[in-house]
């Protein structure tokens, strides 16, 4: 007969990090100078506590690789750049501009699987809190997955010609317009719909819970590339230079 164990085993901790360099080499888009960095902590009230990972220029910061649109190389075609006047809700003085800050300061130390595996084991992580996962080698990627407990991303990438199919196991391939979901759900894809109030839903896409019950992506989780399409009005403060209906003009 067994028994219970009569004492919890001891659970080392971590020393304390901000985060880590988990690439730093060529964009998979164009081959320019790009890092991707893990922070371990944040206030963002919608995710939750998620690992949130960062992907920016490495040779610049990213208020000017915006206004330059050299930020191609980690947002590469997505129509909500704002170098092209789209309605991307992040604000890139802000978390971006405080990351590149904290890379030049040096602040992050390279990621070691065996020193570093244990602050993802039983994480979650949100891929590309600002910038596409599609900018970073997919095996990067996997690597942390694999690690962690769950997870988030998002691509706008699946027209580009360098992308990797491979990542749509990972990330939602994001569309904005109706017709755009459809051609992409059609291709193997699991859409995240950016959509004005009024839209209609398909029926075969939920609403974000975020928006329809008020979940974390913590709690949620759905949008990890396998599990469903979803749907989300559009939010931020540049959210009125957003069109739908010209959008799907294109496809």
């Amino acid at each position: 007969m067994r028994t219970l164990t009569k004492q919890r085993a001891t659970v080392k901790s971590l020393p304390n990090k901000k985060g880590f360099i988990l690439y730093e080499g060529p964009s998979v888009l164009d081959g320019s100078p790009i890092v991707c960095i893990a922070t371990l902590s944040t206030s963002n009230r919608k995710t939750g506590a998620m690992v949130q990972t960062w992907i920016i220029r490495a040779d610049k910061d990213p208020i000017t690789a915006s206004k330059l649109g050299d930020d191609v190389s980690i947002c590469g075609n997505c129509p909500l750049r704002h170098h092209t006047g789209g309605a991307c809700y992040v604000n890139i003085g802000q978390a971006p501009r405080a990351i590149f800050d904290g890379f030049i300061r040096g602040i992050y130390e390279p990621f070691d699987y065996n020193q570093h595996k244990g602050y993802f084991l039983g994480r979650k992580v949100r891929l590309g809190a600002y910038g596409d996962p599609a900018a970073v080698p997919f095996d990067i990627l996997s690597i942390i997955v694999d690690l962690s407990a769950g997870h988030t991303g998002y691509t706008h990438q699946i027209k580009h010609k360098n992308f990797d199919v491979r990542i749509m196991r990972l990330c939602m391939v994001s569309a904005d317009s109706p017709k755009q979901a459809l051609k992409y759900q059609s291709m193997g894809a699991k859409t995240f719909r950016v959509a004005l109030a009024d839209d209609a839903l398909f029926d075969n896409e939920i609403e974000c819970l975020a928006d329809s019950k008020g979940l974390s992506c913590l709690d949620c989780g759905l949008c990890d590339g396998q599990t469903k399409n979803i749907a989300i009005a559009v939010h931020g403060s540049r959210s009125a230079r957003f069109k739908s209906n010209l959008i799907a003009v294109g496809g």
